[in-house]
Formats: structure tokens, C-alpha cells, sequence
């Protein structure tokens, strides 16, 4: 085990599970079965329980001095015993990565891996335990595209290379060189692929905050019931939209953070792309956790925050988690590369997740909601709004020009519209 993957765990809590398992030559490789016999009882996986900041855990480690921490039959079979005794315990599972992917000299039977693994993934999923993943230096192959691609929440040690293939292979296949704008760490978080990128040294402690988010909930009173009704329903239509787009309204995610005990982000949607319009994070709000979306008023979402909204929804549906979303935005993105990305597309596929997540929803409309691109994450269990806060099929000024071809008639429409928390109270909306 190497330095890097040592510091995981809290010193003395990790005890090796992995006896009676012994890598086999099933191709006859030439000089394979010699070289086993001098590592043996080596493995490239190493897995038991272990402790994580006072957190009970199980975790699996690769050793990248065992053939390249590649993944044969017996590292294959060693990810799936730990994940099955972290479904026994009911405690998190965590690996950590350090792999050039399948190995070469048990061929196909170690290609087979990759199915196997996510088939234990998938058994995790189904009883609601936390998956983490550390992606160390290097991680690629196989390995990353299967089990290590499939976590809740996702690092990479700074530094490392990360990816499908390594940069020696990419370069022969394509018959280019790499530019630079790939196979790293800091490269994934930027295209949003991983939640972060840590410092080897402090991955413990990030570790230790994530497993903090995700203890279970802690028993607290309920709070005092809040007002039934608003007091604004005397204020002027249009007076409500200067309110609910003043520069200085707080975002969402200052919300956010204004709550939590505590929060992990969930960066990128892991199709390329992590757009700032929308922050997510796995949060602890007096003891309960929840899945947050937040949405950012000075931004406006783009298919990429679509996505990145389907696959936290994704996530609070494995775990458990109630799903939270700051609405506050004008609308979706309707430029020419949204619109190449299919944007329309990427909001109806938001409202079809929203309105079948296994549980519970909440929406609070904090400024600005806007058509269908702010409803998207406002189809939920319960609606509310700010008492400043508005909500419309289209802005007011929009509609003006549409029927009127008059955008100042704006306030005009505004009343005609009935955007505001009142209005769409009376509605039935929210």
C-alpha cells in the first residue's frame, strides 16, 4: 500500500479482508505465473473495514506497484466482496484509485471485470449506501470506466492523470499529441468530471466532511409553523419585479450557505461541461441532510445546468436524500449553442426527473422565476416564494413587445400577468 492511500483512512483502523483470494495465469501468459509467484500474496486491490474520521467505513485501495494496479479476476472480485460487506454493514464504501485499468495477461477475463463491478455498484445503489471515490495518480483503463466513473461523490488527487486511455496510449491510437487540455485532474474538475481536486495530504480531511454530510439524520424539534399567508399582497405588480431582480438579493448558494451546517458540492453535469449558473451540494441543514440546487440570478442556465441538476436528482434518489432548489432566474438559455445542444430537450427530460424522484421536493422561489427553464426546478412536491419574489410564463417586458410591440407597457403586463407570491397563491400555483 502506498503512502497516498495510507493517509485515507484514520491510523490503525484499516484490517485487510482479502485472504483466500489468489491471482490464476488463464492465458498461460508468458512469464506472468513466475512473476505472481514473487508478489504473491500481493494483489492490486486491498479492501477491508476501516475508520474515517470516526466514521465506520469499508474501502478498497489499488496499488499501482502490482502490475500497474491494473484489475485482473482477483482485484475484480476483492471491489465486489467490499462493496457487498459494505451493503452487510450498511456503511460507506470508498475507493480509491491507482490504475493503468484491465490487465493485459488474463485478457478478456479481466475485461470482464468492468460489468461485474458495476453490477456490485448497482447493489450499493439499490440499499441507499454512499459511494466515494478518490481518483489517484494515475487512474485509467478499465478501471475508471466502470466502477471509478460511477460514484456519488467524486476527487482526484491534484496532479494525477486521469483518463479513458493514458496519454502514451491516447497519443498512439489518434496518432496526435495531446494538447493539454486533458488526462488530469484539474482538467476533469474543469470539464466536470469530478467534484474536486484535493491535495493528497488533505484528502482525509475532505473524506471526513463528506462522511460528516452523510451521517444519517440527527433527531431535532420542529420548528415553529411559519406564516400561512404574506403581507404583500397590498404592493404594486411591477413595484414586485424591480424587488425581486434588486442587485442586491443575496444568490442562491449565499442562501445555501447561510443554512448549512455543513455541504459538500457537486460540480459538473459529467458530460463535459459544469455550469456555473446552477451550484449544487449534498448539505446538512440541522441535522437532516438534503440534495440543493441553487440557482444563480446573475447567470442564465444552459443545458449544462439541465444535466447537472438530472444527475443530483440521480443522486438524492440512491440515497434517500430530499431534493431542495433555489429558484431564481429569468430563464433558460435560448442562444444558438444551447439551442445545438438541445436545450428544449435537456428541460423536459429536468421536469420527467423532478416529477418521478423517489423523494420528497421542495422548491422556494427566492427572486426571479422565469417560463419554463425556472419551472423545471419548480416542479416539486411544494412550491413557495418569497414574498417579494415573482413567477411568470414570460417576463413582462417580453410580453409587452409580444402583444403590444411596446416593451415599455412592461408594469402594465406585469399586472396582467399576476406574477407575484399572492397571485400565484390565489392560482393554485404555489
Amino acid at each position: 500500500m502506498d503512502e497516498a492511500a495510507s493517509r485515507l483512512f484514520d491510523e490503525g483502523s484499516f484490517t485487510p479482508a482479502d485472504s483466500g483470494t489468489k491471482s490464476r495465469d488463464p492465458l498461460d501468459w508468458p512469464g506472468y505465473r513466475a512473476e505472481l509467484e514473487k508478489t504473491q500474496p500481493g494483489e492490486s486491490v486491498r479492501s477491508g473495514p476501516a475508520r474515517i474520521g470516526g466514521h465506520e467505513v469499508e474501502i478498497a485501495l489499488f496499488d499501482f506497484s502490482f502490475f500497474g494496479g491494473s484489475m485482473g479476476e482477483i482485484a475484480g472480485e476483492r471491489l465486489a466482496r467490499a462493496m457487498e460487506r459494505a451493503i452487510e454493514q450498511h456503511v460507506p464504501f470508498i475507493l480509491r484509485t491507482a490504475t493503468g485499468g484491465a490487465r493485459m495477461q488474463e485478457g478478456m477475463r479481466s475485461l470482464v471485470q468492468m460489468p461485474k463491478v458495476v453490477a456490485a455498484r448497482l447493489a450499493l445503489s439499490d440499499q441507499g449506501i454512499p459511494f466515494i471515490a478518490v481518483l489517484g495518480n494515475p487512474t485509467t483503463g478499465g478501471v475508471l470506466a466502470s466502477l471509478g466513473a460511477l460514484a456519488d461523490v467524486t476527487l482526484a488527487e491534484a496532479g494525477a492523470t486521469i483518463g479513458f486511455a493514458g496519454p502514451r496510449v491516447a497519443e498512439a491510437f489518434t496518432g496526435k499529441e495531446l494538447t493539454g487540455i486533458s488526462h488530469t485532474a484539474e482538467a476533469a474538475l474543469s470539464n466536470g468530471l469530478v467534484d474536486e481536486v484535493v491535495d493528497p495530504h488533505e484528502v482525509h480531511a475532505y473524506l471526513t466532511r463528506v462522511l460528516n454530510v452523510l451521517a444519517h439524520d440527527q433527531a431535532v424539534e420542529a420548528p415553529s409553523p411559519p406564516p400561512t399567508a404574506s403581507n404583500n399582497e397590498g404592493r404594486d405588480a411591477w413595484d414586485t419585479v424591480v424587488a425581486a431582480r434588486a442587485e442586491n438579493r443575496p444568490r442562491g448558494y449565499e442562501l445555501l450557505l447561510e443554512i448549512a451546517d455543513v455541504l459538500v458540492e457537486l460540480r459538473g453535469d459529467r458530460h463535459g461541461e459544469d455550469d456555473p449558473s446552477l451550484d449544487a451540494a449534498i448539505v446538512r441543514v440541522e441535522g437532516r441532510r438534503m440534495v440543493a440546487l441553487a440557482m444563480d440570478r446573475e447567470r442564465v442556465p444552459g443545458p449544462g445546468a439541465f444535466r447537472k441538476a438530472l444527475r443530483c436528482i440521480e443522486i438524492a434518489a440512491r440515497l434517500g436524500l430530499p431534493i431542495v432548489t433555489f429558484v431564481d432566474t429569468r430563464g433558460a438559455d435560448p442562444g444558438e449553442v444551447s439551442e445545438s445542444e438541445g436545450i428544449a430537450w435537456e428541460i423536459a427530460k429536468l421536469f420527467e426527473a423532478m416529477l418521478i424522484a423517489p423523494v420528497p421536493t421542495l422548491s422556494i422561489v427566492i427572486g426571479e422565476g422565469g417560463s419554463g427553464g425556472a419551472l423545471a426546478f419548480a416542479a416539486t412536491d411544494v412550491m413557495l416564494m418569497y414574498e417579494d419574489a415573482i413567477f411568470s410564463v414570460i417576463g413582462p417586458e417580453m410580453a409587452a413587445t409580444i402583444l403590444w410591440r411596446d416593451g415599455t407597457r412592461g408594469p402594465e403586463a406585469a399586472a396582467l400577468l399576476r406574477l407575484t407570491g399572492p397571485d400565484l397563491v390565489g392560482l393554485g400555483v404555489a
